[in-house]
C-alpha cells in the first residue's frame, strides 16, 4: 500500500493532557495557501496522473435546478473506467478497505464501478478564512475529545493526531442550514428490504453561521427529526444537539411521544447506544460512520492512502423511486459511483478499562472534505464485524461536497442498513438560511409532533 508523507507537526508522537494543545505556527498554517488546499489537502494530483490537480473545485450550477428539487448529475456522461467484481478484485486489492474486500468475499454480485476521479470540494471565501484562522487557534482539550478556539471552518487542517483528524470529519463544511426528506431502509441476510421509517429533517450548523462567531455557544449542529412513517412513528418527533465539549454537555437529545402527549429527554444518545432512528441497527456513533464523544477510544492517525471511495454520487439520486437504489444484500451497484482519492486513514482502539461493543475501528476520511466515506469495525474477537459508507454529493450552489446516503453493512448476519434514501422526494436536500434559535427548543417539538 502506498502512503503518502504524513502532515505531522513537530511533537505529533504526543500524549494528551487536560490542557490544551498548542496549535499551528504561522508557517505552517501559511501552507494552506500554498501546497495545501485551504482545507489542507495536497493540491498537486498523484504521480501517474489518476487523481488530478485540486483547481478550486466544482461551482457551476445547473442552470434548470431549483430549490427544493431534484439534484442533476454533472457527470452523467462518463463510463465506468474500471469494474470490480469478485473475480478481479484481489488484483486491486491494494486499493480497496477491508470491508470491501470482504463484499468480494461475501456476495459474487457485489461490484465496484470505478469513473474517473474530479476533485470537486469547494467552500465560500469566508469558510477558507476561518480555516486559516483555525488552524492557528483551534486546540483540543480533554484527551483530545473537546475543542477550543475553532469557528466557521475546519478546525484542524493540518492535524497533528487522529482526534483533530476525526473533529475535522464532525465538523465538515455543510452550509449553515439546510432540509431534507428522506427514508431509511433494512436489508436481511434473506434479500429483502422493509421500510423502517420516512423522515422529514432540518439541520442547522451554528459553528457555520457566517457572522456568528460573536454569538457561538458551543453547539455545532442541531437537528430536528420528523418521521412521517410508518404509523407507529408518524406524530413523534426527535431534537438533537452537539456540542464541542461532549464530556461537559453531553448530546441533548430530546423525543416527543405523541402517545403521551409530553416531550421526554433521552438519557444517553451517544457511544454504542442502538438509535433507534435506525431501528437499532446502528449505535448512535455509527450515523453519519461516526459522531459524538471520542474519550473511550485512543486515535491513531495513520497516514494516507489512495482508495477506490463513493464519491460525487449524484448519480445515485437520479432514479425516481427508492427500490431501483436498493438491491437484495446491498445498494444497487448500477447507482454508486466510485473514484479514487487520497483518503487519511485513522485508527481506533478501546482504551483499558472502557467498554464498547466494537474496540476496533478504522475510519477513511477523505483529504478534500475531510468527510469519512468509509469505515470498518471490529467486534470484541477481533472479527471484521461491520463496513459503512457514506455517499457524498456535489452541491455547487452552496458550494460544496455534502453527505448524502449512507449506512452499513453486517459481514457477519448479512444484515444491512441504508439511510438518508432521497429518490422518492423532491427535496433530497435544499440549503436555507438558519432558523432561529426558538425553532430548536424543546418546547417546539409538541407543534412539531401532532399527528
Amino acid at each position: 500500500m502506498k502512503f503518502s508523507r504524513f502532515l505531522f507537526m513537530a511533537g505529533a508522537a504526543l500524549v494528551f493532557a487536560n490542557t490544551a494543545i498548542a496549535s499551528n505556527t504561522v508557517d505552517e498554517a501559511n501552507r494552506l495557501k500554498s501546497e495545501l488546499t485551504p482545507f489542507g489537502a495536497e493540491r498537486a494530483g498523484n504521480t501517474d496522473g489518476t487523481i488530478p490537480k485540486w483547481e478550486g473545485g466544482y461551482t457551476t450550477v445547473d442552470r434548470n435546478y431549483r430549490p427544493n428539487g431534484k439534484r442533476s448529475d454533472p457527470f452523467a456522461a462518463e463510463k465506468p473506467i474500471l469494474s470490480i467484481t469478485a473475480n478481479n478484485y484481489k488484483e486491486h486489492a491494494n486499493r480497496l478497505i477491508e470491508g470491501q474486500q470482504a463484499m468480494f468475499a461475501k456476495y459474487p454480485d457485489y461490484r465496484i464501478d470505478v469513473y474517473p476521479t474530479h476533485r470537486t470540494a469547494a467552500a465560500p471565501q469566508w469558510v477558507y478564512d476561518n480555516t486559516y484562522r483555525n488552524a492557528q487557534e483551534a486546540k483540543v482539550l480533554k484527551e483530545g475529545a473537546a475543542v477550543q478556539g475553532a469557528y466557521g471552518g475546519v478546525p484542524f487542517p493540518i492535524p497533528a493526531n487522529g482526534n483533530e483528524a476525526m473533529w475535522n470529519h464532525m465538523l465538515r463544511w455543510q452550509g449553515e442550514a439546510y432540509t431534507s426528506e428522506f427514508s431509511a431502509y433494512n436489508g436481511t441476510s434473506t434479500g429483502r428490504t422493509s421500510l423502517t421509517s420516512t423522515n422529514t429533517a432540518y439541520y442547522q450548523f451554528p459553528y457555520y453561521i457566517k457572522d456568528g462567531r460573536d454569538t457561538f455557544n458551543g453547539i455545532y449542529r442541531k437537528i430536528k427529526l420528523l418521521p412521517t412513517a410508518p404509523p407507529l412513528q408518524a406524530g413523534q418527533s426527535i431534537l438533537g444537539f452537539d456540542p464541542l465539549d461532549p464530556l461537559a454537555n453531553g448530546r441533548p437529545t430530546w423525543q416527543y411521544l405523541t402517545g403521551q402527549r409530553r416531550t421526554r429527554k433521552l438519557p444517553n444518545a451517544a457511544y454504542d447506544t442502538p438509535s433507534f432512528v435506525t431501528s437499532g441497527q446502528m449505535n448512535y456513533d455509527e450515523v453519519y460512520i461516526f459522531e459524538g464523544p471520542m474519550n473511550r477510544y485512543s486515535w491513531k492517525l495513520i497516514g494516507k492512502q489512495e482508495l477506490y471511495v463513493p464519491y460525487n454520487n449524484n448519480k445515485n439520486l437520479q432514479p425516481t423511486k427508492d427500490s431501483d437504489v436498493l438491491g437484495a444484500n446491498f445498494l444497487n451497484p448500477d447507482y454508486v459511483r466510485w473514484e479514487l482519492h487520497r483518503v487519511w486513514v485513522v485508527e481506533a482502539e478501546l482504551i483499558p478499562g472502557n467498554r464498547h461493543v466494537m474496540p476496533k475501528r478504522k475510519f477513511y476520511l477523505d483529504e478534500d472534505t475531510w468527510q469519512a466515506v468509509l469505515a470498518d469495525n471490529w467486534d470484541a474477537k477481533g472479527k471484521l464485524w461491520k463496513t459503512a459508507y457514506m455517499l457524498n454529493i456535489v452541491a455547487p450552489e452552496l458550494p460544496g461536497v455534502v453527505n448524502s446516503s449512507f449506512g452499513v453493512y453486517d459481514l457477519q448476519t448479512g444484515n444491512w442498513f441504508a439511510n438518508n434514501v432521497f429518490n422518492s422526494y423532491e427535496d433530497q436536500i435544499t440549503f436555507h438560511k438558519p432558523w432561529p434559535d426558538s425553532f430548536f427548543s424543546p418546547d417546539s417539538l409538541a407543534s412539531e409532533g401532532v399527528r
